[in-house]
């Protein structure tokens, strides 16, 4: 039967826990029978050479000896000693090897089989022969008279067979111990095996494997910036993430992330946030049974500039459309006024509303060199006219031509230009509508400076607004992202930005060149 290879992970760790935790246990059982073998011999040593000594070192084994009547003083006393000592064979001899004592006494007066050489030199030794009881471990001692002669030998023996009985009496004692161990080791194995499964999602290895190299690969490629966080840990940040966020390669501390992203548990849902040099779009959820969020961000200051740019050509198209409507009405009231035969007072009226008009025009296109700049101001004193604001731009408003020379680009102008006249039209005192704006460039230095009849801002609603594109509306709603561009453009650059209540709520962006 042929037996397959587990195709998760979790299967195949568990069946290599198991091969290994088996062998290991296997082996750790051989040893310990190795072992008990060997301290049963090593015992045994220990044992016969004790009793061999003991034996001849007694001065009655000596005088037995010598009074010639070794075998009727002695065999009682090796018999006694042997039994409660529990050995196979005590064996006193003479120095020719001819046995006095033997557990079988058919034995005595034959010769002693082993070595005794040793012994007759002096020496204690111990070996393992095979005499008449069998293989057998031994000891061999020399026994000596008063005068130190040798005048015979004791040899104390256990058989190899007894030997067995004692450590074997172990094995089932190792085997359970084993068994025991493996049982145990097997059940730990098995519930890591689950948490395995359950973390691994039974995938195999391979599968999880391209999972990983398919992760990476998103990672890197996707075009928004995702950032994974697990209590105070950054787990994942891809590469748009850091670009996005200004992150150096490496390891990512959360104290390091942007101060929107450091508190935990807010969720959102296409929240725009302002950096230095950026304005994201931020999305963040909780991972479902975890503390762990996930945050995407994108970039939206591109879009931003060009939103702006749009703002601006849709003012001024709206005031080119209400100017045309107007420039209808007109037109019929000079037409009706010359069929009433009143063709000098048409002409008049004709000329006086032309030269309103053209003279605006004319006084933003000298003083002002930026075309974009020109468009949004007539475009925003159009709108402002539809609403019945008063909007005024300050004889002071000068801009040179060359615009190589200015601290902001076009586009950054109109961006910060823009949001001040929204956001000035929008807070302007309803009794009292009016807004005054005022443009200029001067000893290397932009001021641009938006005022309007509003109440104006604190300290503290004005560091707000700054930061996340707050607004002071009736209706109590976050439009859009008003100082906060402006801010972004202003600090970009190393610029001010300032806010006071003064003949007016009164707020000036002040830049110079480097």
């Amino acid at each position: 039967m042929r037996v397959s290879w587990p195709r998760s992970l979790a299967g195949q760790a568990i069946a290599l826990q198991v091969i290994v935790i088996t062998f290991v246990v296997a082996l750790g059982s051989t040893l310990a029978v190795l072992d008990a073998r060997r301290d049963a011999e090593e015992s045994a040593r220990q044992q016969v050479l004790g009793v061999a000594i003991a034996l001849a070192d007694a001065p009655s084994t000596a005088s037995a000896i010598e009074s010639g009547q070794a075998t009727v003083g002695l065999q009682p006393v090796t018999e006694k000693v042997r039994t409660s000592t529990d050995i196979a064979f005590i064996t006193i001899m003479g120095p020719n090897g001819i046995r006095f004592t033997h557990t079988d006494p058919s034995e005595i007066g034959k010769h002693y089989l082993g070595t005794i050489e040793p012994a007759l030199r002096g020496e204690t030794f111990t070996e393992i022969y095979t005499g008449t009881l069998g293989e057998s471990v031994r000891a061999v001692a020399p026994v000596r008279n008063a005068d130190g002669t040798i005048v015979g030998l004791v040899s104390a023996g256990v058989t190899l067979r007894t030997l067995a009985e004692r450590w074997e009496s172990q094995v089932p004692t190792i085997a359970l111990v084993g068994a025991v161990a493996l049982a145990v080791s097997l059940v730990g194995t098995l519930l890591i095996r689950r948490r395995l499964l359950r973390q691994t999602r039974g995938l195999a290895p391979d599968e999880l494997r391209i999972m990983y190299d398919h992760h990476d690969a998103i990672l890197h490629s996707v075009s928004e910036g995702l950032i994974v966080l697990d209590h105070d840990r950054v787990v994942v940040v891809n590469d748009e993430g850091r670009r996005l966020l200004g992150l150096v390669e490496g390891p990512v501390r959360r104290n390091e992330l942007p101060e929107f992203l450091q508190a935990t548990g807010s969720g959102a849902r296409d929240e725009v946030r302002i950096t230095d040099d950026r304005v994201l779009v931020v999305n963040r959820s909780q991972v479902p049974g975890s503390d762990s969020e996930v945050i995407t961000i994108r970039d939206r200051t591109e879009l931003q500039g060009a939103l702006g740019e749009i703002g601006a050509l849709k003012s001024l198209t709206d005031s080119l459309r209400a100017q045309a409507h107007e420039a209808a009405n007109k037109l019929h009231t000079v037409i009706t006024m010359v069929e009433m035969g009143r063709a000098d007072d048409a002409v008049e009226f004709a000329t006086d509303e032309l030269a309103m008009s053209q003279g605006l025009v004319d006084r933003l296109s000298n003083a002002v060199g930026e075309p974009a700049l020109v468009a949004l101001l007539l475009g925003k004193s159009a709108q402002a006219a539809e609403r019945g604001i008063s909007l005024t731009i300050t004889e002071d408003t000068s801009i040179p031509a060359a615009t190589d020379a200015l601290p902001l680009s076009p586009a950054e102008i109109v961006t910060v230009v823009g949001n001040l006249l929204d956001n000035a039209m929008d807070a302007c005192d309803r009794d009292d509508p009016w807004v005054e704006v005022t443009v200029k460039f001067e000893d290397r230095t932009l001021v641009l400076c938006v005022a309007d009849s509003g109440p104006g801002m604190d300290e503290e609603t004005f560091a707000q607004a700054m930061q996340r594109g707050y607004s002071t509306k009736v209706d109590g709603g976050h439009h859009g992202l008003g100082l906060a561009l402006v801010a972004q453009v202003v600090r970009r650059h190393g610029g001010s930005l300032t806010a006071d209540v003064t003949y007016g709520s009164v707020v000036t962006a002040t830049v110079s060149t480097q």
